[in-house]
């Protein structure tokens, strides 16, 4: 039976704890870009990034992901430290951010989705994207078969996309409750059915819209991922931290056992060869409680990890889970906004 109001405890006691002994946040990032549409809100411009490494150098202590979990297993997590990581493996990663952690000195840990390194493709979202929220014509009518089911929709007057509706338009994201147009309702419809897929499957249904789209398959420059020298080129001097994050970036809790084990095991080898490097810090993809399993977590301490990060709030104390590690997700914000939130974070 559930007591009413122990949440509320819980809630309540964990804040005196913090404040008492403040523990540890580790942040999540995707990418350091300015991209005039960013729906999934991933990126953060390259001025707020180096505005947030100044509030960080002024009111936390920057530290590892791997020196983090030290302390975490001796009961000595340093009071206000903070741990930067990063999801996917797109290219600004180096490009972009690197430059940025050297000037602070910051270190960080990168989390790459193997599958995608030389292949020349956008992520899946990104493609999404592409093909459908860019200025351009498209044909009035889509139909397709999702998961075995009929996707049937009519753009209408949306068919034809003006780039003075991209700009009106620009600015929208997921978390939106207003839907500005037909293109961002279908894209959302579409991002919500394709996510779970497994990716072969979501990868058939990509093709087809990008046939049906006349788009080609080759990326877009600002929306590159990491090639394999760069990913070298990352993991050099120590400052960056390579870590794995599957192979094909699928929900893990969608698929089985065996097909779980092979995209933690296979991102595991594959960046290893790469960086000639052991590879022991992992991200669940999307990282959601519901996003992975009891079991994905005993495979990913199977195959040789020491950590794994996962994508939901919470302050990192002695004796944490070093397997469901919380983070916070870090949006486009200046110095002051991020400020504010990380005081309000150390709070808990």
């Amino acid at each position: 039976m559930r007591m009413r109001g122990l949440g509320r405890v819980k809630i309540i006691a964990a804040r005196v704890r913090n404040r008492i002994r403040p523990g540890a946040l580790i942040l999540l990032y995707h990418r350091v870009a300015a991209l005039p549409s960013d729906p999934q809100r991933l990126c953060v411009t390259p001025q707020h990034f180096d505005e947030q490494l100044q509030v960080l150098s002024k009111l936390a202590s920057p530290t590892g992901l791997r020196e983090l979990a030290a302390g975490v297993s001796k009961g000595a997590v340093k009071p206000h430290s903070v741990v930067l990581t990063f999801d996917d493996g797109a290219a600004d990663n180096l490009h972009q951010a690197r430059p940025i952690l050297e000037r602070y000195d910051c270190p960080a840990t990168v989390f790459i989705a193997s599958g995608f390194v030389d292949s020349g493709q956008e992520f899946w979202w990104d493609q999404l994207e592409g093909i459908l929220l860019q200025p351009g014509s498209l044909p009035e009518s889509l139909r397709l078969t999702v998961n075995g089911k009929p996707f049937d929709q009519q753009l209408g007057p949306s068919a034809h996309y003006s780039h003075q509706e991209f700009e009106r338009c620009k600015q929208w994201n997921v978390l939106d409750q207003d839907v500005p147009g037909e293109r961002q309702r279908i894209y959302l419809s579409l991002f919500n059915l394709l996510r779970p897929l497994p990716p072969e499957r979501r990868s058939q249904v990509i093709d087809i819209l990008r046939e049906w789209a006349h788009t080609n398959k080759i990326g877009r420059h600002t929306h590159k991922v990491l090639s394999h020298r760069e990913v070298r080129r990352l993991a050099q001097g120590g400052l960056v931290e390579i870590g794995a994050h599957t192979v094909t970036h699928p929900v893990l809790s969608s698929i089985s056992a065996a097909q779980q084990r092979a995209e933690i095991q296979d991102s595991k080898r594959r960046l290893e060869e790469i960086i000639d490097q052991p590879v022991l810090s992992f991200a669940y993809p999307y990282g959601e409680r519901s996003d992975y399993t009891a079991e994905t977590v005993r495979i990913v301490r199977d195959e040789g990890f020491s950590l794994a990060c996962s994508n939901f709030k919470g302050v990192v104390q002695p004796g944490a889970d070093l397997f469901q590690l919380p983070r916070f997700v870090v949006g486009d914000w200046n110095g002051e906004e991020f400020e504010r939130r990380l005081k309000e974070w150390f709070r808990g």
